[in-house]
């Protein structure tokens, strides 16, 4: 269930809020006047919104590349090449 408060509360229960958003991990919709106002919540609930939409693009590209691009590589194939490379830069490095 939404936490939903005035936003006056901001100021009188500002502890009580940083408390809900940090502990419990739950964003608090504030109104005002009756209406939806903004949303408090904490800085790692923020990141990780932006870390999903970081991930929703990038997926997203990747499916229009793959649509427009009809060349498919095999998993086996692929990572036996990356093995390949992983190990010969390693040994290169120590050589």
């Amino acid at each position: 269930m939404p936490n939903i408060r005035p936003i006056s509360d901001l100021r009188n229960n500002f502890t009580e809020i940083s408390r809900i958003v940090h502990e419990e991990k739950e964003p608090v919709f504030l109104t005002k006047n009756g209406y939806g106002d903004m949303v408090v919540m904490s800085l790692e609930q923020y990141e990780g919104i932006q870390s999903s939409k970081r991930i929703e693009a990038a997926l997203h590209e990747a499916e229009t590349q793959a649509e427009s691009n009809p060349t498919r590589y095999d998993f086996a194939d692929v990572s036996r090449e990356l093995r390949k490379k992983l190990t010969d830069k390693v040994g290169h490095k120590n050589a």
